[in-house]
């Protein structure tokens, strides 16, 4: 993989609005750290990729600037463009989107399967594709109207990510994309991106960019910390 070399000119990492080259590649970014290898294994394959970042279900909204921020800095690390899609919509920064994608499933049942509660908004095997296919939608849809030929995901770099899950929502959105109105040759490009996973956190740390600790959705940072409530609650 190629190394990567810090880029700290003023326009790296600039909004750009050019029309994409023949080898161009908008690539979802769910958060700075993620995105680092995959820019990196994107560009050994011959691909340009633009990073493009809708994450409506990254909660708090400080948490939210967090990793948009990181983002904006990895792409000047890299000199890669990026496009944030709450310049365009405000209203892709607000968790509305996120909320109605997962409240169809409901609450766990009980208190006692609080926390895996299957088939419900707590059982991760039904939430997380349901997020991923609003994000990766998202995508394809910018994909068509800027005219990108293919799509990809960051979520793909991720080791605690469904690929399986990812790989189906990609191309789902493909194909809604193309009832929509796209170009025909609008296609989602899976690439494992898990070999650079400890490049990516290495780099992440020497460039000091921010790496958050839970996915993104209060669900999943109420998965990451419910043994602190366990222990607040049965002390000993």
């Amino acid at each position: 993989m190629t190394t990567a070399t810090p880029d700290t000119t003023p326009q790296a990492g600039a909004t750009t609005r050019e029309a994409p080259a023949s080898n161009a590649l908008l690539l979802h970014a769910c958060c700075g750290p993620c995105s680092i290898t995959p820019v990196l294994a994107l560009r050994d394959a011959g691909l340009e990729p633009t990073l493009y970042f809708f994450n409506p279900n990254v909660h708090p909204l400080t948490e939210y600037l967090r990793r948009r921020e990181g983002l904006g800095n990895v792409a000047a690390r890299l000199g890669v463009p990026v496009l944030f899609a709450d310049e365009d919509d405000a209203s892709a920064a607000y968790p509305a989107q996120w909320l109605a994608a997962v409240a169809a499933l409901g609450p766990p049942k009980s208190q006692t399967n609080a926390q895996t509660g299957a088939g419900s908004m707590a059982d991760m095997a039904a939430r997380c594709p349901l997020c991923y296919a609003l994000r990766l939608n998202a995508t394809a849809r910018a994909a068509r109207r800027l005219g990108f030929r293919r799509y990809s995901t960051t979520l793909l770099y991720s080791k605690y990510q469904r690929h399986e899950d990812i790989l189906a929502a990609g191309q789902q959105a493909c194909q809604g994309a193309c009832l929509a109105g796209a170009r025909p040759d609008v296609s989602f490009h899976y690439q494992d991106f898990r070999p650079g996973w400890s490049e990516g956190i290495r780099l992440s740390k020497e460039w000091g960019i921010y790496r958050q600790q839970y996915c993104g959705c209060l669900l999943s940072e109420h998965d990451r910390y419910h043994k602190d409530l366990q222990r607040a609650i049965f002390p000993g």
